[in-house]
């Protein structure tokens, strides 16, 4: 009987491995969630962190290229940023295929059809019926066009297109193009390289090489320089766009092909092509991308009976995460070493909260090559950046936020990096003013900060930097003291108080009282505030918590406050919230005040600086109204379809937001613990870097038992409502005993000892 059993479970067992095979958590991963509206994401297919990111652009307008039919599509270009904002960035070397036009530059064609999955892209256009089939390698994208048979079978690849082209020389935010340059140098091959500076974060002028290559031999080829199509070989470079036109055979109904993409050089692009892509299959490197990505979704593991739409949501969650920065090791032109070098910092304000510590827990030695990087790019630019892309810092949006990714990795003990350089770092940006790039790098108002206590109305945001450098001044305190130097943690422990020098203590508005507001120079609080620069003319308007000064009276960037109201900042004080509860008047005032701030509108999910907000009822020992809060924010403003996202995906900062709360936990950046509260999920499994695993377990939950009454932790009563990082990293379970009613769980964050720590 034994035996039979012992058969029956090693059957069942393998037809779960067979069924785990089958069923891969690639196929909960959707593109489209967040494609429309305001998320903006990459729908196109990437490898984690991948240097090359492949998909159509329909116009020069959208950030990541794509936008929904029935838009036109130009073409595909082999660079794109996922999630974000403001000017676009990247678009970069086209290729589009047709089939008559070898006497024309544009090409451009309707989709009759399209397919997005993790991995691949296909499209069908209506007036040519060629369709398109895309996958990629890290940094080289991987092209199969289907051409009809009576079609003349033609390609374009234009080294003159771009995302976010303006007719205005120097645009603020838009690309300008500088200059490129094609090559047909056999009957299978283009290379040449495209210039272009700009964009979002008003950048230097950055190179993207290339080397195309096709399976099948070119028949007719002819080249472009400006508007002027010619049969010659090669277009140099003079300041003008070009691009190249290929004819295949009238029996080529099938044509693949390789474009590789590097910073340094053609011969680089013609590397990476070959090493990325040795061979000629399409679903040999389809299938090594969902590889990889498999690998890292299956660090986290969720219970199997979670409904479809929250599998899709979560692991597209994840997906998005791990997009960018962009592991460009070894690409860098600006300088030459073993550190690994990432772009596309876009921008840590948004990633420091949610991304970069779901990456510490899915892939930590990802962090911290990305955290080297940070560091390696002070050693050498001479700031870290706030925002990076191009290869060049900017634009710092509040705070020098990269201290708080330190921070975070020095606490959760990541190994492998220079801490004490990384303090350097740190101290750089805040004791160096920028001067003229305080957009690019470092603090801007560094000076007036250090003198004041606080940053003075009229340096552009005066409000959020004072609060945000506060918070960089916590990280930096942090570092100091774990590396032993007792003098300067207490001092930045000290100026880590400064948001205090804005709050206005007496100010009331909507029944709450005390708010960080404008102040001069000489210490004044400023109820008006003067409209316009003009010297003769002074008008003002009244300032209040709910003033938002850009677009009309100022231009965005230099509000007093960036993107968020004085509501959301003033409850924004993620490294001394107890301060911040004794100045709102103690916890039931703050509690009061948490109330007015969700039920009368002011919080504004699509805004990072309200990203921990939902959580402070912890403070108060009341995770509970933490947990309801967060579940009717998911509810409302998350889903499983193309708007599935509440605002700019920024990077993966709205997913990972999203991911954590699903799971149940929710990190304090650049501090070693994690927020519990009730999960969207039954059971998540972390399958840690150590080989250990940790499991939170939610018994009985179910929309009427969505309240915590205790938890355990490895089979000992838990009663705090946040957990170490060196606990998760330990190994073992935590389990959650759900039920219809709040229990007296939680009514304290940590233990008084861990709160010493």
């Amino acid at each position: 009987m034994k035996s039979k059993l012992l058969a029956l479970s090693v059957l069942s067992l393998f037809a779960a491995n067979i069924f785990a095979q089958d069923t891969g958590l690639t196929d909960y991963v959707d593109p489209r969630i967040g494609s429309e509206g305001l998320g903006r994401v990459f729908i196109g297919p990437s490898c984690p962190y991948g240097m090359v990111k492949p998909s159509p652009d329909c116009t020069p307008r959208p950030n990541s290229g794509w936008l929904p039919m029935p838009e036109q599509v130009d073409g595909f270009s082999q660079i794109h940023v996922s999630g974000t904002g403001g000017g676009p960035k990247y678009g970069n070397i086209l290729v589009m295929p047709f089939g008559d036009g070898m006497d024309r530059i544009k090409h451009i064609d309707h989709r009759k059809d399209e397919t997005i999955k993790l991995g691949y892209y296909s499209t069908r256009f209506h007036s040519s019926g060629i369709r398109t089939e895309i996958t990629t390698a890290s940094r080289a994208s991987f092209y199969r066009f289907t051409y009809p048979a009576d079609s003349l079978k033609s390609l374009a690849i234009d080294a003159g297109f771009f995302l976010g082209e303006s007719p205005v020389p120097d645009a603020r935010e838009a690309q300008q193009f500088v200059g490129s340059e094609v090559q047909i140098i056999s009957d299978h091959e283009v290379t040449g390289y495209t210039r272009i500076r700009g964009g979002w974060n008003n950048g230097r002028a950055y190179t993207v090489y290339f080397y195309a290559e096709t399976d099948q031999p070119f028949e007719h080829t002819a080249t472009w320089k400006a508007d002027k199509i010619t049969d010659e070989k090669s277009q140099y470079d003079s300041h003008q766009k070009t691009g190249a036109l290929l004819r295949f055979a009238s029996s080529a109904d099938v044509v693949q092909l390789k474009v590789g993409i590097s910073f340094l050089s053609s011969q680089k692009a013609r590397r990476n092509a070959h090493s990325d892509i040795p061979h000629w299959s399409f679903e040999t490197v389809h299938r090594q991308l969902l590889s990889q990505w498999e690998d890292l979704l299956r660090r986290i593991e969720i219970s199997p009976r979670t409904p479809e739409a929250q599998k899709r949501m979560f692991y597209t969650g994840l997906y998005h995460t791990m997009i960018m920065p962009v592991d460009r090791s070894g690409e860098n032109p600006l300088w030459a070493d073993d550190e690994p070098y990432y772009d596309d910092f876009y921008a840590i304000w948004d990633t420091y909260r949610t991304s970069s510590p779901l990456i510490t827990l899915i892939d930590p030695k990802r962090e911290t090559d990305i955290v080297r990087s940070l560091i390696n790019i002070y050693k050498r630019d001479g700031y870290m950046p706030d925002a990076r892309s191009g290869n060049c810092n900017g634009r710092t949006q509040g705070g020098s936020n990269a201290e708080i990714v330190i921070a975070d990795a020095f606490v959760k003990g990541l190994e492998g990096i220079d801490y004490e350089l990384g303090l350097q770092a740190m101290l750089k940006d805040a004791t160096v003013d920028p001067g003229d790039r305080h957009e690019a790098e470092g603090r801007g108002g560094l000076t007036s900060y250090l003198q004041l206590g606080y940053i003075p109305y009229g340096i552009p945001r005066a409000g959020n930097r004072t609060v945000e450098y506060s918070y960089c001044d916590y990280a930096i305190a942090l570092v100091a003291k774990g590396l032993g130097k007792e003098d300067l943690y207490r001092h930045y422990l000290k100026q880590s108080g400064n948001w205090k020098n804005l709050w206005r203590a007496d100010y009331e508005h909507a029944g709450a009282k005390g708010f960080i507001l404008p102040r001069d120079e000489k210490g004044n609080w400023l109820d008006e505030i003067t409209f316009g620069k003009s010297n003769i003319q002074k008008p003002t308007f009244t300032y209040t918590p709910v003033t938002f000064e850009g677009p009309w009276y100022t231009p965005w960037w230099d509000m007093f406050f960036y993107e968020a109201s004085s509501w959301e900042y003033s409850l924004s004080i993620p490294h001394d919230v107890p301060g911040l509860i004794e100045a709102c008047g103690g916890a039931e005032k703050f509690e009061e005040r948490l109330d007015i701030f969700f039920d009368q509108g002011f919080f504004n999910v699509n805004n990072e600086p309200s990203f921990l907000s939902p959580c402070l009822y912890h403070w108060i020992g009341k995770p509970h109204r933490s947990s309801d809060r967060i579940r009717e924010i998911i509810g409302k403003n998350y889903n499983d379809g193309p708007i599935g996202l509440p605002g700019n995906d920024d990077s993966g900062a709205m997913s990972s937001w999203l991911a954590f709360h699903m799971i149940g936990l929710y990190p304090n950046a650049g501090q070693d613990y994690y927020l519990i509260n009730t999960p969207l999920l039954e059971a998540t499994t972390f399958r840690l870097d150590n080989g250990k695993t940790f499991r939170v377990s939610a018994q009985g939950l179910s929309g009427k038992n969505r309240y915590i009454q205790s938890i355990s932790l490895n089979g000992k009563d838990y009663p705090y409502s946040a957990i170490r990082h060196k606990d998760i990293i330990a190994g073992g379970e935590l389990i959650l005993k759900m039920g219809k009613k709040p229990g007296e769980w939680g009514k304290q964050l940590l233990s008084n000892e861990e709160n010493k720590k």
